[in-house]
This record gives structure tokens, C-alpha cells and sequence, in this order.
């Protein structure tokens, strides 16, 4: 009589986790092609291709005796090493895409995508969850936006202060001479109003309150500002 033969493909996440016990099980099933199933007491034959993934460094945890030898040899079989996401900073964007579709199509949300602002903040964050915190970042917005684009003003705020802009505010010029090629007035008005605010923080040492009435500001007005242009006041 033939035992049953099975042929799945099997990804096993953490793999540098996985308890001693299991790594025996796991080698012995690698081996000899066959597992007992539970409340069975016959072996059934497996043909099966083993994806293994890991954050650790295996290499390290055979040496510590943390990891089997065998095993790892059994599942280094060949190894691919995908750098972390802080190091491939143009894959971000398709990420936040994918994920962006996925949510969507999902959730029957309709959000239409990332404004470049947000991209920047992102690309620029150094992902400490990885793909994993993208992804579950990119969730979490959908959910609470559900329609239109995301904005910096959407995202948390350990993103945006990871990625704050420290500029240095220098002088006032009393004139300015319009180049012969032109210029992007929004461009210029942007940065003339963040200079003026960045100097008021200067003068006043920090202190948003006197900072926005030297603007004739209201100080509630002057923190959504600073929000909003992604300025921090970095004084020397």
C-alpha cells in the first residue's frame, strides 16, 4: 500500500525563532520526506519545497548553539539576502502602492494615493518594522482616511518627527532681483514665510506663544504652520 504523497510549497517566517524541539521535527521531516500527523499513526510522504525567512543572523545563532547545524545546512540551500527597507528606499513607493491596492480592493476604500510630501517623509523614514510596518502603516491609513490623498498632516507623528526639516534662518534681503530665467513664486513665497518663522523662533528662543505675536499670529495658528511645513526650530 502507497502512502499518500503530498507536494505543497511551505514558507516558515522567523525561522531563527523556532524552538529546539521543532527544529528536530523540521530536520527529521526535511530528511526523510515523511511526518507522522497528529492523532495518526501512520507516516504520510511529503515532497516539499521548504522558503525560510529570518531577521537573524543564523550564522551567529549555529555558533552560540542557538540553531542546528544540520538545519541550517538542510535549509541554506540557497540564500538570499534581501537588505533591509531603510537600504532600498526606491522600493518604498511600489510598497505603499501594492499595499495602497490591496487595502483598497479590500476594504472597498478608494483612497487615490500618497501627495509627494508624504512620499518624501516616508522614503526618508529609516523603517525599523520593515516591510511589515509599511505595510501596516499603509492599512491603518486607508482605514482612517477612505477616500482622497494622504497627506503629511495623516500620518503619525513619529514619522514626521523623524523627518524634520532643520533649516538655519538667515537674514532678510530687502530686495531680490528676479532672475532672467524666472522663478516658482510659490516656491519663493514658501520659503520667505519659513525663513520669517524660523527667525521669530530664534528671537524668542523657542517660544511659539512670543514667536506668533512677533507674526500677529495666533500661537494655535503657528504650531499647525510648523506642522504643516514639517519645520522644527533647532537652536545652537
Amino acid at each position: 500500500m502507497t502512502a499518500e504523497c503530498v507536494k505543497p510549497d511551505r514558507l516558515l517566517d522567523e525561522i531563527g525563532d523556532m524552538k529546539a524541539a521543532l527544529q528536530v521535527k523540521l530536520l527529521r521531516v526535511l530528511q526523510a520526506r515523511e511526518f507522522e500527523p497528529v492523532g495518526s499513526a501512520k507516516c504520510q510522504k511529503v515532497d516539499v519545497r521548504i522558503v525560510a525567512a529570518t531577521n537573524r543572523n543564523l550564522e551567529e545563532l549555529v555558533e552560540n548553539g542557538n540553531f542546528r547545524e544540520d538545519l541550517y545546512y538542510r535549509l541554506s540551500v540557497i540564500p538570499v539576502t534581501i537588505p533591509p527597507l531603510r537600504e532600498r528606499r526606491e522600493d518604498i513607493p511600489l510598497l505603499i502602492h501594492n499595499f495602497l491596492t490591496i487595502f483598497n480592493d479590500n476594504s472597498r476604500y478608494s483612497v487615490k494615493g500618497f501627495s509627494r510630501e508624504a512620499l518624501e517623509i516616508l522614503c526618508n523614514y529609516s523603517w525599523p518594522g520593515n516591510v511589515r510596518e509599511l505595510e501596516n502603516l499603509v492599512e491603518r491609513l486607508v482605514i482612517i482616511k477612505n477616500s482622497g490623498v494622504i497627506t503629511p498632516n495623516d500620518l503619525p507623528e513619529k514619522y514626521l518627527s523623524s523627518n524634520r526639516v532643520r533649516l538655519q534662518a538667515p537674514a532678510i534681503q530687502e530686495e531680490s532681483t528676479l532672475p532672467a530665467q524666472g522663478i516658482c513664486l510659490n516656491t519663493v513665497v514658501e520659503q520667505f514665510e519659513n525663513n520669517l518663522i524660523l527667525q521669530a523662533l530664534a528671537r524668542t528662543g523657542g517660544n511659539k506663544k512670543e514667536a506668533a505675536e512677533l507674526l500677529n499670529l495666533k500661537r494655535t495658528t503657528l504650531i499647525e504652520k510648523l506642522k504643516k511645513k514639517n519645520l522644527v526650530f533647532v537652536e545652537e
